[in-house]
């Protein structure tokens, strides 16, 4: 049972309620009287009397990496530091309590401008915090640098050959500097040792806490080795998930359709799987690069010849994405900058065609960063959804001044006109670019707030349609509306309690406002004190 303020079911045109009796995982009745269900509480029942709070259903963060937030749990917390003494310190201290010989890597989720330096460090630095280890220092999904033992044990030389979709990163002489972008990274990537079960689990026990206590119930991760599905099943199995999954199996570094068919043949055991907290969504491919490569129709700001990356060829992506569907998996694909919308779009245009009668929902834009009006009405007419992340452009604003320039910038996940063109379009935080949090991705998107500040207001959307973008809309996305989405007789008690009422508190409250319970299924997953 619990009694508030406010209980917003979300139900369009309906009025707060102020009582909410729970029976099992699903909600039963709500009352406008606080005191209304008091007679649906029986012994040993839990009563949640909360005068002045809030409460909202569950959100959703529909593309995040809790697969990544796993692992940082025991890396070098380097986005602790300030400086790169810091850093260097941070792995250094790491290195006094590690054997000689094993692999050091960081935490990702931290910007170089964050950096007195404003820079990632060098091979050359990473050489002085411990050169009798192999290091890999991760910056997000597509930036790495690694020191010179790592480089020589994955054969990294001056005369190696850029992969495809990737660079190897070389300094002013041409000497390796230690930088490693996208499909370049998995040169490297390879031959870290996967941590046993247990340390796996711990850490998304630990992470996927975290995630609830910011007012997330359900996370849509967006990048999961195939191998890692059964360490997420191990996790649900052992009562260590605090939200739920739902997973895109990665295709990172595959540029073939026999590649994605093999993956497809590893994901059979996932097909009939019911769990209501762990489910495989469908399949995750990545068209262009992140922040330094989003493949944009005019030049980079800094490289007047460099117009980003594309990872696939037109006529494999096709064929690719059109087996992951007539297989009965959904796709969704990472397209940032406006060359790799447009791109994009050819290819879903091409499946559409000739699979006639496919399900909507089944093609997703991830990200959609640079989206012209002419793309998004496209994406629209094809029935394509996207996901938003409001939390990334904040993060990274002044990173990407540099890249494309303020006017680009300023024109990022265009979510007011995304929503006015009709798009079913949700939010997300692209963790660990963008820092993960219910309220703040919903203040983000109200103000158009960033480190640099303010970057194109005309934009910003409502709090009404932000709270819809983690609610109902994602609800929609994941096909899960019967379940989740809205506060209502039948449907899943996720919900989430606020010490204030985020529709109605100040703009500026919104920002650091975590809930005081989280629950998931009738059952506590943050609590105070917990």
């Amino acid at each position: 049972m619990v009694r508030a303020t406010a209980v917003h079911t979300l139900v369009a045109g309906q009025k707060p309620r102020r009582a909410l009796a729970v029976v099992g995982d699903r909600i039963a009745a709500l009352s406008e009287d606080p005191h209304g269900l008091d007679g649906w509480i029986t012994e040993g029942a839990t009563v949640i009397d909360e005068p002045g709070a809030a409460v909202l259903p569950a959100f959703d963060d529909t593309h995040t990496h809790l697969i990544f937030a796993g692992h940082g749990a025991h890396d070098v917390p380097v986005h602790q530091a300030r400086a790169i003494g810091e850093f260097l310190d941070l792995i250094r201290q790491r290195a006094a309590t590690t054997p000689e010989g094993q692999w050091i890597r960081t935490t990702s989720n931290w910007q170089e401008l964050n950096l007195a330096e404003r820079r990632m460090p060098t091979a050359a630095e990473l050489d002085q915090a411990s050169d009798r280890h192999p290091i890999l220092v991760k910056r997000g999904a597509h930036n790495a640098v690694a020191n010179t033992l790592a480089l020589r044990l994955a054969g990294i030389t001056e005369d190696t050959p850029t992969p495809p979709g990737g660079e190897i990163g070389r300094d002013e002489q041409g000497r390796l500097n230690g930088r490693l972008i996208d499909n370049a990274m998995g040169l490297v990537e390879h031959l870290l040792p996967a941590p046993d079960l247990r340390t796996r689990v711990a850490g998304l026990r630990q992470a996927s806490r975290d995630y609830a206590a910011t007012g997330i119930g359900t996370v849509r991760d967006a990048m999961v080795p195939l191998a890692d599905l059964a360490v997420l099943r191990a996790a649900q199995q052992q009562g260590a998930l605090h939200t739920r999954v739902r997973a895109l199996v990665s295709t990172i570094g595959m540029t073939d359709p026999a590649q994605i068919e093999d993956l497809l043949d590893g994901m059979e055991d996932w097909r009939c799987t019911a769990d209501p907290l762990l489910r495989v969504w469908g399949v995750k491919f990545m068209l262009d690069g992140g922040l330094e490569a989003g493949a944009t129709e005019q030049p980079y700001c800094d490289h007047p010849d460099f117009y980003g990356t594309l990872l696939w060829e037109p006529d494999a992506l096709v064929r690719s994405v059109e087996a992951v569907v007539r297989r009965g998996w959904k796709v969704g694909t990472h397209a940032y900058g406006d060359r790799g919308v447009r791109k994009l779009l050819d290819a879903y245009q091409q499946v559409l065609d000739r699979n006639p009668g496919l399900p909507g929902g089944m093609l997703v834009m991830e990200h959609g960063g640079l989206a012209d009006a002419e793309q998004r009405a496209r994406a629209v007419a094809l029935g394509i959804p996207v996901t938003v992340q409001q939390p990334l452009l904040h993060d990274t604003a002044e990173v990407e001044d540099g890249f494309w320039g303020p006017e680009r910038v300023n024109n990022l996940f265009p979510a007011r006109e995304w929503i006015d063109q009709g798009a079913l379009v949700t939010g997300g935080s692209d963790f660990p670019v963008g820092a993960y949090g219910a309220m703040r991705s919903v203040w983000g998107m109200v103000t158009r707030q960033t480190v640099t500040g303010i970057r194109g207001p005309q934009h910003a959307i409502t709090r009404d349609e932000a709270l819809a973008l983690h609610t109902t809309n994602a609800a929609r996305l994941l096909g899960e509306s019967h379940l989740r989405g809205t506060l209502t007789p039948g449907r899943l008690a996720d919900l989430t309690i606020w010490p204030i009422d985020p529709t109605t508190c100040d703009t500026d409250q919104l920002r650091d406002l975590n809930p005081t319970w989280t629950l998931l299924g009738g059952q506590t997953v943050h609590a105070p004190g917990k």
